[in-house]
Order: C-alpha cells, then sequence, then structure tokens
C-alpha cells in the first residue's frame, strides 16, 4: 500500500509537508520520501524506515529543506518520489496503485523508442518511473497524466509537482482517495482526509474518480472533470483506514461500529466478553459489544512502543512471529471466560489461529471468531495489499482445492461466496476445525457494505466475490 501528500504554500512548506506525510504511516513501513521545490530548484531525500520511523529518519532532512512545493509519500514498494526531466520539463512525481500490465507497457514504450528504465534490486523496474515514461508519452502534461490513468490496468492515483505548482490526480474508478484542504496562504494534497486537519487545514474538496486538479498556493482548478463510475475499495474501511480517516463522507470507526452492530445482530451465542483483535478488530468489537449488551474487554494488549507493525518483513515466518510476540495476554480477563473474538479479516489464517491459541493458554474456555468482512476468496488485483503472489495463499482457497479436489472453477468459487449455499457452510467449518475456534461466522458481503452507507454499485467487492 501507500500514501501521499502535498503542499502548495505562499511561505515555506516543508513544516507542513513532513507532518502531512508521517499521517500516512500506517499505510506503509518500507519507503518514505520527500521532494521541495524552492529558490534552489529541486531538493529530494528517500530513506528506507524498516527499522525507524519517518519523523526519525527526516529529522535532518526537514531542517535543511526549503521550498514553496513539496510532494512525499509512505511507500511498502519503490523508492519515491522520483525527479524527471522530460519534454515538460523537470518535476517530481509519487504515485499510489498497482501496475497489473506493466511488461506489456514497458514493452509499448520499448516499441516507441523509449530507451530504458533502472531496474530494481529485484530485478523490477519502479511503477513511478514507469508512469512518468507514460505521461512523457503525451505533448500536453495533463493529457499526459490522463493517459496514465487510462492505460493502467490495475489501480493508479497520483501527485506530481513542478515549479508551477502542483497536479493531482485520483484513480479513474476512484479506488483510493485523494483530498484536497485549504488555508489562508496554502492548500495540500493527501490521500487521508485527517493529515492536514491539525496542521490547520480544512476541507476544501474530495477528488472524483479520474479527475485531474492543478493546486497552487491560491487556488485548486479542475482540468479533467470527475467520471461518474466509482469503485472505491471497501477493505480501506474494514482494515487499512485510520480511525480518524473518512472515504466519500463514511468515517472509518463509525463504519467498523455499523459493522459489528450487524454481526452482533444475526449471532446467538451467549458469551462472557466480547474483545477485538488490536488495531482494526477493536472498534469492530465495540460496536458489536454495543448491539449486544454483552460487555466490551480488553484480554490482550498489542505492546506498541517498539513493535513495528506485523506485515513489516518480507519474510512470512517473521511476521506471523512478531505479530505473536507483541501480544501480551491479560489472563486475568481470559482464565474460564468464553468469549466473541472479532478481527477484521481472515486471510491466510495463520495469525488468527496463534491467537486463538494464545487465548486458549492463557486460560479462554470458549472462543468464538467473528471476522468482520467476508471469506476473501480472490486476491487483490487493483491495491498492493500484500506481497501474495498466489491466491491459494489465502485459507479459504486452501481449503476449496481440498473440498473439490483441486477442481475449482468461477463457477464453484461463486457458489462459495453466497453464504446461504451449503458450499459455503462446509467451507466455514472446514476452516473452523483448522484453526480450532469454537465456532466461525464471518459477516456477510450485504452488512458490510450498508454499514459504509455508499451504494453498492460504489464499492469494489473484488476480494470477496469476484465482482469488478
Amino acid at each position: 500500500m501507500g500514501g501521499f501528500f502535498g503542499v502548495a504554500s505562499q511561505q515555506d512548506c516543508v513544516f507542513d509537508l513532513f507532518f502531512g506525510i508521517d499521517y500516512h504511516s500506517h499505510l506503509g513501513t518500507r519507503r518514505g520520501g520527500m521532494a521541495v521545490y524552492g529558490e534552489a530548484g529541486f531538493n529530494r531525500a528517500i530513506h528506507n524506515i524498516e527499522n525507524a520511523p519517518f519523523r526519525t529518519k527526516f529529522d535532518k532532512d526537514v531542517n535543511e529543506m526549503k521550498g514553496w512545493f513539496g510532494i512525499g509519500c509512505i511507500s511498502d514498494y519503490e523508492p519515491q518520489p522520483l525527479i524527471v526531466r522530460s519534454h515538460h520539463g523537470t518535476y517530481a512525481i509519487t504515485t499510489v496503485g498497482r501496475i497489473n500490465n506493466n511488461r506489456e507497457l514497458v514493452q509499448q514504450l520499448f516499441d516507441r523508442g523509449h530507451s530504458h528504465f533502472m531496474e530494481q534490486s529485484g530485478g523490477e523496474i519502479n511503477a513511478t518511473e514507469l508512469v512518468a515514461s507514460l505521461i512523457n508519452q503525451k505533448e500536453h502534461l495533463v493529457e499526459g497524466i490522463q493517459y496514465a490513468l487510462e492505460v493502467v490496468d490495475g489501480s493508479l492515483s497520483l501527485l506530481l509537482m513542478n515549479s508551477t505548482g502542483l497536479y493531482a490526480a485520483r484513480d479513474k474508478y476512484g479506488r483510493t482517495p485523494v483530498v484536497i484542504g485549504k488555508k489562508e496562504d496554502a492548500f495540500c494534497v493527501s490521500f487521508e482526509d485527517f493529515a492536514y486537519r491539525n496542521l490547520g487545514y480544512a476541507d476544501y474538496k474530495e477528488l472524483g474518480p479520474g479527475e485531474v486538479v492543478v493546486v497552487t498556493d491560491k487556488n485548486c482548478i479542475t482540468m479533467a472533470k470527475p467520471g461518474e463510475a466509482l469503485k472505491i475499495c471497501t477493505f480501506l474501511w474494514v482494515y487499512y483506514g485510520y480511525p480518524a480517516s473518512s472515504y466519500e463522507g463514511m468515517n472509518v470507526e463509525q463504519m467498523r461500529y455499523r459493522c459489528g452492530m450487524k454481526m452482533a445482530k444475526r449471532d446467538d451465542v451467549a458469551p462472557d466478553i466480547v474483545a477485538g483483535v488490536p488495531d482494526s478488530g477493536v472498534p469492530h468489537a465495540i460496536g458489536y459489544a454495543n448491539a449486544s449488551g454483552v460487555p466490551f474487554s480488553r484480554p490482550f494488549i498489542k505492546y506498541t512502543p517498539t513493535w513495528p507493525r506485523s506485515f513489516m518483513p518480507t519474510i512470512q515466518s517473521k511476521r506471523d512471529l512478531i505479530a505473536k510476540m507483541k501480544l501480551l495476554a491479560v489472563e486475568d480477563l481470559i482464565k474460564g471466560k468464553s468469549m466473541i473474538l472479532v478481527d477484521d479479516s481472515i486471510v491466510r489464517g495463520t495469525q488468527l489461529r496463534e491467537t486463538a491459541e494464545f487465548l486458549y493458554q492463557s486460560g479462554a474456555k470458549e472462543v468464538h471468531v467473528r471476522p468482520a468482512c467476508p471469506p476473501i476468496l480472490y486476491g487483490c488485483k487493483y491495491l498492493n495489499f500484500s506481497r501474495s503472489t498466489s491466491d491459494m495463499d489465502l485459507i479459504t482457497r486452501r481449503v476449496i482445492a481440498r473440498l473439490e479436489q483441486g477442481n475449482v472453477t468461477e463457477e464453484v468459487l461463486k457458489e462459495y461466496a453466497d453464504p446461504e449455499s451449503e458450499k459455503y457452510e462446509k467451507m466455514v467449518e472446514e476452516i473452523r476445525k483448522e484453526q480450532k475456534f469454537t465456532t466461525l461466522r464471518f459477516n456477510r458481503l450485504d452488512d458490510m457494505l450498508e454499514a459504509t452507507g455508499l451504494d453498492k454499485c460504489k464499492l469494489c467487492t473484488y476480494c470477496w466475490n469476484g465482482e469488478e
């Protein structure tokens, strides 16, 4: 995943830029970057943030950088922002998204005479460099941005800075958010709307799907009008979004409460307590507790002062180990208790199984697991949520392959996605037994979508039902 932030100001923008980027640290753990433009021209810094937070790594740069315009990012993938020189002049660019057809696009560019790309250590081409090359295929900058949005298969939102200001563009289907903030002497562009409020900015506008704007210290002008087709990622509310975030007018924390309430209304288990897996499982559990009347409790705590996020290491076994080590039991709240355990989702199944084992070992009598979203049947092909390369990394697909003896078709998967079907019930029971939960019930897709308050046609549900 990743997020970006940009500022166009009448004064030096570096303070706002620094903290605006830092407020996106929940979206990535590998790299951070800043680029500014001022009297001295362009200046840029990129650092690895795997073992230290963004603020620590960029503290020295902030004291040395100066500029009226600035952009920056938190990224789990390619180093960025990049500084590019082309017939459009020199500009800095950062992107959020996923490019599935990068090989085809690269070959097309080679066929048109593009000379080379810089290859990264893993042999891949920097996706942001590829986007810049696509933009440079067109005579005019806005036309180039629109071209890049159109030809990328997957998703693409971007932020570009040149000597005249910032250009911001939201993915053509709005799969990721882009919002504008305003204060007296500056405008800002952000992935997360909460990132600018403590810096004195007020909400100005949210870009629509495919909208392209030019932002200066004085105004924000739409250069390409938004389209009507919206398919924002529903998982932003369920998992990735920070509690203070809002997308399309719906706050993340509020949506999670509503999800939990809907799960409670369909449940018939009578536990002693309701608990949530930190962090995103907690508000879902609060919603469940509020609706059910069962007391909310925190029988285990995540030790946050030093442990990084569990998905940070590239090796899965290390991620699992960190996820296990940073949970601390409050055994007096666990012993002899029957509990509802709410998490945002079950993906591979490893972490939640170990959490349940951890609770049993600490004296829990029953652990009833309630994921806040439906079974994930498809790996996301629109956003870089993880480094999984196969749908078989998903516990659902492994169980389905076993039940179907390897004969898994799209028609079969549709049956498993239907919560009223016999195949769905068998899949859930197999997962329950494999994970050793007392009971297991997933949130229903219709309930989860209703919790967002948006029309379901505006929400991407691909990872749950394969529908684009």
